[in-house]
């Protein structure tokens, strides 16, 4: 079955860095575009960046461009989320998903302190 195991979150102070890595397994990975939502407290889950299947084409929030950077490696069914200059208002749980299907992995939570 599909499955979702996103690591590297953690607790950082403005302006810092973090690597989010999410481990696909259960489907063809290669073939599979993939995006990373996050999801803050007391608000709706939202889409952050999107990478195609072979990863020369990415869409990003406009609250994140040319801060975070998504990239994957299909030989490692692996894709990332490079987040720099982090904000509190980055602070939230990051999930990776496929674009297709409605599965979720258990997320990794990310904490900007101001």
């Amino acid at each position: 079955q599909v499955q979702l195991v996103e690591s590297g979150g953690g607790l950082v102070h403005t302006g810092g860095s973090l690597r989010l890595s999410c481990a696909a397994s259960g489907f063809t990975f290669s073939n599979a575009a993939m995006r990373w939502y996050r999801q803050a407290p007391g608000k709706e889950r939202e889409l952050v960046a999107t990478i195609s299947s072979a990863g020369r084409d990415t869409n990003y929030a406009r609250s994140v461009m040319g801060r975070f950077t998504i990239s994957r490696d299909n030989t490692k069914n692996t894709v990332y989320l490079q987040m720099n200059s982090l904000k509190p208002e980055d602070t939230a749980v990051y999930y990776c998903k496929k674009v297709v299907g409605s599965f979720w992995g258990q997320g990794t939570q990310v904490t900007v302190s101001s």
